[in-house]
């Protein structure tokens, strides 16, 4: 039976990123990358919806070994698929990558410290053994997104779509778009789709916080010419980083002075009288959901130039014509796009077993936000929720090669994150109240109230801990 070193499952933005740093950081050891798909590139090979981009700043969004070099700040996702292959390639990852390969188990046992790994590639089952497993799959399906369960949707006379599985066929050119949703892809779809269709209506059952975003970063140019690019570009990345960790500290301290600050970004953008408060006014407090960049105020010209509009209302379902509404109006619609979320599948939904027993990872605690209680020679890339998804994923590669390292030094081959005691409380794995995490809330992992079972979401503090700090710290036992 073959055997690695290090299995790295999935290769995305995180999955590439982890095996260029052990190809950086340690190059004698044996590697692998498995992917269920047959392309590089992961979100950004699967998302391919009219005007998908970024939705944190590319500097941050870039590998902090290989700088972003694009002009733009919230780029476009043909371009982000381009900047993890090419990286692959110059790293000489992408010849590790072992596709149509979908992990379905991984069995740990500890009289070998091995784990033995079940591979399915549609026609046939193989195995496969690690001494350490990475799982950078994210935290949803990529079988499927989120759709609710529409009355009517089989009477609808138009096409109905999920951004997720975008159809290449499609053309809705002089035709009316309902775009159900209001979250990230909602709002990049509408002004993207309404350059060629004749109306696009975003209907929400609630709104969320729009922040337009300059497309250019003034300051960033400047440093970048300024400066060398081996001090231009961190010194870039960790004004943008702070700045990003700002605004969240900021939005958490003093909820109603930002939410003010966001409303009158919106009503400065829009026409006179346009009602912002039924359509761009949330409930919630800034950040207890994601915030929605728009690059150069997008969304707000097309609303402007009324070849888009916003509806509030519920959703009943869908009849003939276009999009029920619990108010009794009907949007009419020619294409309805259900940009209704993500279905969360956390660690790509392999059945994780240790020395026989079956892992529930609701029963698990997260151990600096990258490993598993109980659950040994394991880590998973999860990137930040108020931030750049690669700030997190960077700081998580390097600390597992650092504890890999760790381990060679001293002759050792297992660690494993030991529960902690009862004094320390059970908080939810992802501080956010967004649809798609209230409804996966009972089969993620659990963090602690406390370091280093705290995950922070804080950039500075996580660089200390993961970049800087001990890997034999409290929390872990080695053998």
């Amino acid at each position: 039976m073959e055997h690695v070193d290090v299995l790295i499952v999935g290769a995305g933005l995180s999955g590439i990123g982890a095996a260029c740093h052990l190809r950086r950081r340690l190059p004698s050891a044996s590697m692998a990358i498995v992917e269920a798909r047959s392309a590089i590139g992961g979100t950004w090979d699967l998302f391919r919806y009219p005007g998908v981009r970024s939705d944190s700043d590319m500097l941050t969004l870039g590998y902090s070994f290989r700088p972003w070099r694009g002009s733009a700040v919230l780029a476009d996702g043909t371009s982000i698929r381009e900047y993890i292959r090419d990286t692959a390639r110059e790293y000489g990852v992408d010849r590790l990558v072992r596709f149509d390969s979908k992990v379905v188990a991984a069995s740990w046992d500890s009289a070998s410290a091995t784990w033995t790994v079940t591979i399915d590639t549609g026609a046939e089952t193989s195995t496969l053994t690690c001494g350490f497993l990475f799982s950078c799959t994210g935290y949803y399906r990529y079988e499927a997104g989120y759709t609710p369960d529409f009355p009517g949707l089989a009477e609808f006379g138009g096409a109905v779509v999920h951004p997720q599985h975008w159809p290449a066929e499609l053309d809705w050119t002089g035709k009316r778009v309902a775009v159900i949703g209001s979250g990230a892809t909602a709002v990049t779809l509408v002004p993207a789709m309404a350059e060629a269709a004749a109306h696009v209506t975003m209907v929400q059952r609630s709104p969320s916080y729009v922040l337009s975003l300059g497309s250019r970063d003034g300051l960033g140019d400047l440093v970048r010419k300024v400066l060398p690019a081996r001090f231009a570009h961190p010194a870039v990345r960790w004004k943008n980083a702070l700045a990003g960790l700002a605004f969240y500290r900021l939005s958490r301290r003093f909820p109603d002075l930002v939410r003010r600050v966001l409303r009158w970004g919106a009503r400065k953008q829009l026409p006179e009288g346009y009602p912002v408060d039924t359509h761009f006014r949330p409930d919630y407090a800034p950040w207890d959901q994601r915030v929605c960049f728009v690059p150069d105020g997008d969304l707000f010209r097309a609303i402007s130039s009324g070849k888009a509009s916003v509806v509030t209302d519920k959703v009943i379902g869908l009849s003939r014509d276009g999009v029920d509404l619990a108010s009794g109006e009907t949007v009419p619609a020619d294409v309805v796009v259900t940009a209704t979320g993500l279905s969360v599948l956390p660690f790509g939904g392999v059945e994780v077993t240790v020395d026989g027993e079956r892992v529930d990872f609701a029963d698990t605690v997260a151990y600096k936000g990258m490993m598993l209680s109980g659950v040994p020679n394991f880590a998973v890339a999860i990137g930040y929720t108020n931030a750049s998804w690669t700030l997190k994923c960077d700081l998580v590669a390097e600390h597992v090669c650092r504890l890999l390292a760790h381990l060679r030094e001293r002759g050792l081959r297992t660690v494993v994150p030991v529960e902690p005691d009862g004094s320390v409380r059970r908080l939810p794995f992802i501080d956010l109240q967004s649809g798609y995490v209230k409804r996966a809330g009972a089969a993620l992992p659990s963090q602690g109230d406390v370091a280093p079972w705290r995950l922070h979401q804080n950039y500075p503090r996580d660089v200390l801990l993961l970049r800087r700090g001990r890997v034999d710290g409290e929390g872990l036992v080695f053998s």
